[in-house]
């Protein structure tokens, strides 16, 4: 028996043989090769870094965290959310602008696209405090800038508000809230983004010369926008204030009217609600916020002459 396989194949290119063709040394080698390339992987994040006009000297690492491709941490790094925010930290009521803090290193770590932008984008920046060397909170989810609107009809003697009523997934309930959207891009058209999207929600066209700015009549140095959760979350919100006159017929039309871009996704139900009971209808911080200025601006005589 040695002999027949001693002529046929010799022992040591048999155990040769062997050793490459094992299953399990295949599984050992693939293991290992997976195994390396996952420690690689970890061992060298995707990062850029940065320097801001503002502290030249004080480089800012952005990293990656684990799962972000290389498409999402540059489209991250390059939008107009990260951008902006990079922006107002160096203004003169920017966190950075007295130079008692300091940014070190922001972790990118969610980005969803809308299209070809950036429409949400979640980090955590780690920003010290110079005296303590401590972070203060930096978790951040941005969405940019948006816009509502506060549209009251007169009918008849009374005057309503225009509501929408949407499905909100975040909060997992019906929200009765103003009309109300993003601005798509950083050109900053606020004015026609509102009327663009109260034609969207409610089928209602709105004359540009028509509507004022409730935001605007807040101190310059609050950047005259309003800041609905500025502890998680960068949205800044101009409110603006539309006032007609119509027949009830209209208020009746317009009353259960179902709109919205259903191919987006949007299901919104129009709703017209008493105007002096509206404080009390809904959870909605806009519709509260567009109030208190709505009403404060008229005690101040600031609104302008109502053309209906």
């Amino acid at each position: 028996m040695a002999h027949f396989l001693q002529a046929s194949v010799p022992l040591h290119t048999l155990s040769k043989r062997l050793s490459l063709s094992s299953p399990l040394t295949l599984l050992h080698t693939r293991r290992t090769r997976s195994l390396f390339c996952k420690m690689s992987a970890e061992s060298a994040p995707l990062t850029h870094s940065i320097t801001l006009p503002s502290r030249p000297r004080e480089p800012v690492k952005i990293v990656a965290a684990p799962g972000i491709s290389n498409s999402e941490f540059r489209n991250a790094i390059n939008s107009f959310l990260f951008k902006q925010w990079l922006k107002n930290l160096q203004t003169e009521t920017g966190i950075l602008g007295n130079h008692a803090l300091s940014l070190k290193r922001v972790l990118i770590q969610g980005v969803d696209m809308f299209g070809e932008r950036v429409g949400f984008l979640k980090f955590k920046a780690d920003v010290l405090d110079k005296e303590t060397g401590k972070k203060v909170p930096g978790i951040v989810f941005a969405r940019g800038p948006a816009v509502a609107i506060l549209i009251l009809l007169e009918s008849e003697g009374e005057t309503y508000a225009v509501l929408t009523k949407q499905v909100r997934v975040p909060v997992g309930r019906l929200i009765l809230e103003l009309p109300a959207g993003m601005l798509d891009d950083d050109k900053g058209d606020f004015v026609g983004t509102a009327a663009r999207e109260v034609e969207e929600e409610t089928g209602i066209h709105l004359n540009l010369e028509d509507m004022v700015d409730l935001t605007a009549f807040l101190e310059p140095s609050t950047g005259c926008r309003v800041f609905p959760s500025p502890g998680g979350c960068d949205e800044e919100i101009s409110l603006f204030l539309y006032r007609g006159c119509v027949g009830k017929e209209i208020i009746m039309q317009l009353q259960g009217k179902q709109t919205g871009l259903r191919e987006h996704g949007e299901m919104i139900e129009v709703c017209v609600v008493p105007y002096k009971k509206l404080w009390r209808m809904t959870p909605d911080s806009k519709v509260l916020m567009a109030v208190a200025l709505c009403e404060m601006a008229m005690r101040e005589g600031l609104l302008p002459q109502s053309k209906a």
